[in-house]
C-alpha cells in the first residue's frame, strides 16, 4: 500500500464522518440521506436536484472547498497532482456511499446506489 493510498484512506475517512462547521441548517449528512447532496468522481459533493436553496448551495460549496483544501496539501506532500488525489478519493467516497444514497457516475448523471 503506498502512502499516498493510506493519507487518502484517512482522508476519506474524515471527510466521510464530519464535513466540517455547518454552513446551513442542514448538514452534510442530513442533506445526503435526505437526497438533495450525492459524492462526485472528483471528490467533491453536488446538488442533485437542480432547484435546490441557497442554503444547499452554501453547503455544498464549503464542503467543497475544505476538500479542495484538503487534496491539494495531501498532492503537495506526496508529489502529486491534485487531479490525481481527488481521482482516488472520489473513488473511495463513491465506494463508501451507503446504499440509497447519491453518487455521480463518470459521465455527469447521478445514480442511487
Amino acid at each position: 500500500m503506498t502512502a499516498l493510498f493510506r493519507i487518502l484512506t484517512t482522508l476519506v475517512l474524515a471527510l466521510a464522518l464530519g464535513a466540517g462547521p455547518a454552513v446551513a441548517q442542514m448538514s452534510l449528512d442530513q442533506a445526503k440521506a435526505a437526497g438533495q447532496i450525492g459524492e462526485r468522481p472528483d471528490g467533491l459533493v453536488g446538488i442533485v436536484d437542480s432547484s435546490a436553496g441557497l442554503d444547499l448551495q452554501a453547503l455544498v460549496d464549503a464542503v467543497n472547498r475544505q476538500r479542495l483544501d484538503r487534496y491539494a496539501a495531501i498532492a503537495a506532500e506526496n508529489n502529486s497532482t491534485i487531479e490525481q488525489v481527488q481521482a482516488v478519493a472520489g473513488a473511495q467516497l463513491i465506494e463508501r456511499t451507503p446504499e440509497g444514497q447519491y453518487a455521480m457516475d463518470a459521465g455527469g448523471g447521478w445514480f442511487v446506489k
